[in-house]
Parts: structure tokens; C-alpha cells; sequence
């Protein structure tokens, strides 16, 4: 509700989150706003482990396990907008990989066609 409510004054609205599994569909659903884009960064597991390492805080324990959610989310997850694969990648060039793929990133929804 919040990034429509932005979007229907005139901003542009990112959100980011972690959405696993079917509830990545129903989250799109939920986004009235179109154009919509999606983009799932998909690093493999190792380097999101050794990016942990390096951060202050954590978003993992006993049941939230690196493996564990990647396994969510390659198996699990629908294959919806443009997914890539940042393992190797700094965040200037993974800038630079979303907005080269950003028409992949396009979601159609039933209030919106091509």
C-alpha cells in the first residue's frame, strides 16, 4: 500500500525486501501500480555467507540459514522479473546489470498489457 500510495503522487517507488517462495506472486499481486518491475538478486550461497561476515548485524540464525533460504528460493520461488546472479559482481556493476535488464524486469499484470 505504501509504494502505491507514493507511485499515486508522482514518486517513484522502490521496495526491497526478501520475498521467498509463493508469497514472491502474491506480493506482485498486491502492487497495483504498473509499470511494476521485479528483480531478484540471486547470489550463490558461499558469497552471501562471506558477505555476512562482513556486516554488522544479521539476518540469519537458527531456522533462517543461508542454505536454507537459498533453497526457498531456487526451488520454490516463482521465476518472476529479472532474476541475476550478483555472486561475483560489485554493486555498481549489478546497478548496471538491473538497468540493462530492466524491460526483463517488467511485470504484466491484469491492469496492464502489451
Amino acid at each position: 500500500m505504501t509504494a502505491d500510495a507514493y507511485a499515486g503522487e508522482g514518486w517513484t517507488a522502490v521496495v526491497q525486501d526478501v520475498v521467498l517462495g509463493e508469497e514472491l506472486a502474491a506480493y506482485v499481486v498486491l502492487v497495483r501500480t504498473r509499470p511494476l518491475y521485479v528483480v531478484v538478486l540471486a547470489p550463490a550461497p558461499q558469497a552471501v555467507a562471506e558477505r555476512e561476515v562482513g556486516r554488522g548485524e544479521s539476518g540469519y540464525g537458527a531456522g533462517w540459514t543461508v542454505e536454507a533460504l537459498d533453497r526457498v528460493l531456487r526451488e520454490e520461488t516463482p521465476r518472476i522479473g529479472l532474476w541475476l546472479d550478483t555472486t561475483g559482481q560489485s554493486v555498481e556493476q549489478t546497478v548496471d546489470a538491473v538497468l540493462a535488464g530492466l524491460e526483463g524486469a517488467r511485470v504484466v499484470g491484469a491492469s496492464e498489457s502489451d
